[in-house]
Formats: C-alpha cells, structure tokens, sequence
C-alpha cells in the first residue's frame, strides 16, 4: 500500500471524491502543513496554523497508480485560485500535494506542469503547491465521512 496526501478545499468533498476511486483502500480527514502541533479544527479553520484540510488516502499501486489518483485531484477543485475553493476562503483551503517520496514529488510536479499546459485553464495559473509530507494530524471523529453520515451531495463543485 502507498500514502497520499493532498488538499482541494474543503476535505469533506475531497474525502468524498477520493474514496470512490477503485484502488484506495482508506481515506482519513485530516490536518498538515503547520506550526502547532496537535491542531483542532477551530485552529485550523481560523487560519492562524498554518495547516491545510487534507485528505491522506492508502491506495494499491497494483490498481490504481499516483498520476491516476492526481488526475482526479485536479477534476473536482479550481487549481488556479490562491487560497479559496468556492466559498471557502483562506490558506487552510489551498491546493496541495504532499509528496512522501521523490518519486511523488517528480510526478506531481510532472502532472501540474502537463495540467498547466493542457489549455483547460487557458489565461490563468496553476498556484497548487507541492510539498514535502509533515506530520499528518487526523481531524476530529465528526469530520471523517461527514458528507456520507449526513447523506450529503458533494460540497465541491465539478470543474470538469
């Protein structure tokens, strides 16, 4: 099994998004990227932390690959806008990838430049960062599979 970690928004949709993908075994609603360890959410979502709402997902390589899970990412968020997702304002919202290996590093670097040259965004750029994975922190027992307990359509909105 392999790690991922990235961040679209708000991490209710990317959980959603992710987890319907044939090969991840696991999703979890979490944290990373701050200052403060141990973040709760009321940290986080003031945008004091530094921490971004992250997905981290296992998936099986044999199944489904790390550029395949990518090409999803970019589908279902906005890449171009620094610090918001919809209404969702603030650096907490960002679109990342946490790399976990320089393998990840090169091909996540690889699909932004590719999606940038792709022509869909045409006039604007992609500002979606890649960085090296920190501690991931698991968000509060509420926040995982909050839009399937609640019976909730996606909060994102298809780009696509």
């Amino acid at each position: 099994m392999a790690t991922a970690t990235i961040g679209a928004g708000c991490f209710w949709g990317v959980e959603q998004f992710l987890k319907e993908i044939d090969g991840v075994t696991a999703v979890r609603c979490g944290y990373m990227g701050g200052h403060i360890e141990h973040p709760s959410y009321a940290e986080v979502k003031q945008g004091d932390s530094g921490h971004a709402e992250v997905v981290q997902l296992e998936f099986d390589e044999r199944v489904v690959s790390f550029p395949e899970i990518l090409a999803v990412f970019w589908q279902f968020h906005n890449p171009t806008t620094l610090f918001q997702q919809g209404e969702d304002v603030g650096s907490q919202y960002r679109s990342v990838v946490f790399f976990h290996d320089d393998s990840q590093r090169q091909q996540a670097l690889l699909s932004k430049r590719q999606q940038g040259q792709s022509g869909y965004w045409a006039g604007k750029t992609i500002v979606t960062e890649i960085s090296p994975a920190q501690t991931f922190y698991l968000a509060e027992e509420y926040h995982q599979n909050y839009l399937g307990k609640h019976q909730l359509p996606t909060c994102h909105l298809p780009f696509f």
